[in-house]
């Protein structure tokens, strides 16, 4: 089997009481599902497990040795039952340290919100080895060990972790993408952008958001890994975004 003829898959595990129970109903599959489809990998296999170590550290082990990626969501929070990176630590056989670029991110992102107290100090916790996620939402980033992805379990900060990693890793056919953008507050063509997404579902739009010259401005990129439905994509959000009124620029401002 040649690399291209390789069908690249990954498996998800949903972490948290609060799913299970149904206080909260997971958003984060659907939205990693087609993440991942977008990178050409395929999401394999789902599991929803407890706030409990070892039924964590059994799912872990489990879906990593049977995908080429690992994605987890939620238990990456400040409270004592954030036990996600312990879990996965103890997977691995590593120890859990103190990240001192998290450490330093947190304690940036917290300066003005009461400093960082040991609540906010446990978002700096990684199994030894890891790198991090960028998180632009809420200063305290994913984490990266190998191949597995330790995430928020709130999707929109869930969504921010996956786009700092769109394109990063190895997977199907290779990503190609397109860029309009203008002096369009992304939050005036959420809606917009949202529709043209859902009707694509080969493809990915991330919002970029900027400030320049006085004023609030947005590139959109479009990411797929089919050249016709890119394309397709593209033509579409022009359409809308000038049926709104908006001026845009093709390739992005």
């Amino acid at each position: 089997m040649t690399t291209s003829d390789k069908i690249w898959t990954a498996g998800l595990v949903i972490i948290g009481d609060e799913i299970l129970s149904g206080r909260t109903h997971d958003k984060n599959i659907a939205q990693v599902a087609s993440w991942l489809q977008v990178q050409g990998i395929r999401l394999a296999e789902v599991r929803v497990v407890a706030d409990e170590e070892d039924r964590i550290v059994e799912a872990v082990n489990a879906l990593r040795a049977a995908n080429d990626y690992l994605f987890t969501t939620g238990g990456i929070g400040p409270t004592h039952d954030d036990i996600t990176v312990d879990a996965v630590a103890k997977a691995l056989g590593v120890s859990v340290i103190i990240h001192p670029e998290a450490r330093a991110l947190l304690e940036r992102y917290y300066a003005d919100k009461g400093g960082v107290n040991e609540g906010r100090l446990r978002m700096a916790r990684v199994p030894e080895g890891a790198e991090l996620i960028p998180n632009r939402m809420s200063g305290a980033p994913g984490i990266q060990r190998g191949n597995l992805f330790l995430m928020a379990g709130v999707p929109h900060i869930t969504a921010g972790m996956l786009d700092a990693l769109t394109g990063k890793l190895e997977g199907g056919a290779p990503l190609i993408s397109e860029t309009v953008g203008g002096f369009i507050p992304e939050s005036e063509v959420a809606g917009l952008l949202r529709e043209v997404e859902q009707a694509h579902e080969n493809c990915q739009i991330g919002s970029y958001p900027f400030f320049r010259d006085g004023k609030v401005g947005s590139n959109f990129v479009i990411r797929s890994t089919d050249r016709e439905a890119l394309q397709s994509c593209f033509d579409t959000l022009c359409e809308g975004l000038s049926e709104n009124g908006w001026d845009f620029t093709p390739g992005g401002i």
